[in-house]
Formats: structure tokens, C-alpha cells, sequence
């Protein structure tokens, strides 16, 4: 076995400390014919710190399209010719949308806003449709809704959003090549407040979007050191009409590296499959993540892209009997 593994035994497995920088990218150069031996470590590590619960998640977004930041990968920003155009989701349709959220077994709804920043009309629909929800549907409410100021990390926390997730996207020093209408410390800056504030931190981000292994590594120690209670883990599916609409996608075994890796950097962390393990991953490398580090997942379509079928990630759930995470009296 490689000596990084025999490393990442001892201080992951037996000590629960993550991987430094340094280790984690080791991870990262490992060869394929160490794969099955990497991810049966990241899996003996997610079942001894985090359990074999499986917690599944469902997404909806309150307003699609129109953004005006200039994030190179998403086809909702105003600024590119994709075909993604601006639209407001209604009450009614929200609490609809979560009522089959639940009917899947999912604990969390998470309410997605295309903004910079929410303005005033957007955090009252919040306030509207966060009380419909939990007057109508028994399931926790996350947000995620771009920067925010310290008086809207107060006002969600009120209204009884229990995590705020706000992607960091990528590493600090690769961000630029990704973003340039805001910068990666204003989005630490809205974390650091939601952490303050008592609700969850939801932050995670996308590979393959041209970083290098060392700046794949950057970011799960960056993400360590936030220390967010869960990571969403996408992987980019290129939209036509984006700056990074001709990327290739990541290839499979290059996925199942960083998803052991990002374990073996987080322990405790809840690690989410998101958007694009349809594409990278297909059926069989959805099923090897779940065995080498993922424990949470986003069933049916994502913001703007399709998904699985909720179904069949249940299916698939209860062949590995890998139980549901039930819902927290907690919110």
C-alpha cells in the first residue's frame, strides 16, 4: 500500500484529523491501481466518523436566470447568450415543489435564488415561502441565495433556515479564472457570518472547470479550514453559451480520486453528491462514490440540469442498505 494511505490511515481513520495540503494532493497523483484501495479508506473513514446514513436533498429555484455576475460555468448569468432565461417561482409552486421533495424521503428543501444578493422582494418571498413551506411540509429548509449583508444572515436565521449554502466554487487562487464580477472574499466573508449566526455552512464548489491537481487540492484544505458542516461536491457539466461551455468533462476515475480526497480532508463533513456525477460518473461510479466517501445526495433535477430520477437513487440506496438520514427534530 502507498505511504500517503498508510499516512491518511493513521491520521483520518484513527485520529479523525484531515489530510493537509500537502497529502491531500499525494492523494490526488495516486494511480488508478491504487483507486479501489483509496476509496475503500475514504469509506471506512465516512462510516466511522459520519455513520451510514445517507442524507437526501431536494432543490428548487425561486428565481432562475438573469444574474448579473459573470460566474464563467452557469448558464443563469445575465451576461452570456445561454438559453437560460429569467423567471420568479410562485408560492404555491414552492410548497408544491416541497410537499415532493418530502414524498422522496428527503429531509432538506433547499430554496435557490440567481442573485448577486438578495434584494428586498427576494427576502420577502423568502419570508412568504419559507413560512408556507413549514406550515404545509414537515422537512428543514435551506437557502442559498448569494452574498449576503450581516442584517439578511439575521433576518433568514429568523425566518428558521437551518443551513445557508454559499459555494465557494473553487480555490482562492484559481477564482479569478472563474469569477471576476466579485471576489472569493466576499463569498468567505457571507460564510463567516452564516457560521456566526448559528445557522449550518453549506459550502462546497465544482471541479473541472480547468484548475490544476495542486489547486484541486487548495480548495479542500481552503474547505477544511471553513470547516462547513456540509460540502457539495459538482462536477462541471458544460452549458452551451457559458466561457466554459467546451470544457471536457472530468473523467470518472479523476472524480472518484478528489471525492476520496475531499473525504479524507473533511472526515465530519457531510459530503453531497451535486450537480454533473451523472455525466462524469454514470450509473456504476455513482454507486463507487457512495462506497468511497459521499454520504448525502440531490435527487431529481438540479437548477438547470437534469438529474436521476429520485427513484432510482433510492433503489440504489437501499441495494447498498445504506439508510435514508431521518428528519432532525432539530430546525
Amino acid at each position: 500500500m502507498p505511504e500517503i494511505l498508510d499516512r491518511a490511515r493513521a491520521r483520518v481513520l484513527d485520529d479523525g484529523a484531515g489530510l493537509d495540503e500537502s497529502d491531500i494532493l499525494a492523494v490526488l497523483r495516486l494511480p488508478d491501481e491504487d483507486l479501489p484501495d483509496l476509496l475503500q479508506l475514504a469509506h471506512d473513514v465516512r462510516m466511522k466518523w459520519c455513520g451510514p446514513e445517507v442524507e437526501v436533498e431536494g432543490i428548487v429555484s425561486l428565481k432562475t436566470g438573469g444574474c448579473p455576475e459573470d460566474c464563467h460555468f452557469c448558464s443563469q448569468s445575465g451576461l452570456f447568450a445561454s438559453p437560460v432565461r429569467s423567471v420568479w417561482l410562485d408560492i404555491p409552486s414552492l410548497v408544491e415543489a416541497a410537499k415532493q421533495t418530502a414524498a422522496t424521503g428527503a429531509t432538506e428543501f433547499c430554496i435557490v435564488a440567481a442573485v448577486r444578493g438578495p434584494d428586498k422582494r427576494l427576502m420577502d418571498q423568502m419570508r412568504a415561502g419559507v413560512k408556507a413551506i413549514k406550515e404545509a411540509v414537515d422537512i428543514q429548509v435551506a437557502a442559498s441565495l448569494g452574498m449576503l449583508s450581516q442584517e439578511q444572515v439575521d433576518e433568514l436565521a429568523a425566518m428558521g433556515v437551518h443551513r445557508y449554502n454559499h459555494n465557494l466554487e473553487t480555490c482562492k487562487s484559481y477564482f479569478p479564472s472563474v469569477v471576476t464580477t466579485h471576489s472569493w472574499e466576499e463569498r468567505w466573508s457571507t460564510l463567516t457570518m452564516v457560521r456566526e449566526s448559528g445557522m449550518e455552512v453549506c459550502c462546497g464548489g465544482i471541479l473541472g472547470m480547468g484548475e490544476t491537481l495542486e489547486q484541486r487540492a487548495e480548495f479542500a484544505a481552503q474547505l477544511a479550514e471553513l470547516d462547513p458542516h456540509e460540502v457539495p461536491l459538482n462536477f462541471l457539466t458544460p452549458r452551451p453559451g457559458t466561457p466554459f461551455g467546451d470544457r471536457p468533462v472530468v473523467e470518472g476515475k479523476d472524480a472518484l480520486r478528489a471525492i476520496a480526497a475531499f473525504r479524507l480532508a473533511l472526515p465530519r463533513a457531510i459530503l453531497r453528491y451535486a450537480g454533473g456525477r451523472e455525466i462524469t460518473l454514470g450509473d456504476l461510479g455513482t454507486r463507487e462514490g457512495l462506497l468511497g466517501g459521499i454520504n448525502a445526495m440531490i435527487v431529481g433535477n438540479y437548477l438547470t440540469t437534469l438529474g436521476r430520477p429520485a427513484t432510482a437513487d433510492l433503489e440504489l440506496l437501499a441495494d447498498l442498505k445504506m439508510p435514508v438520514k431521518s428528519l432532525s427534530a432539530t430546525f
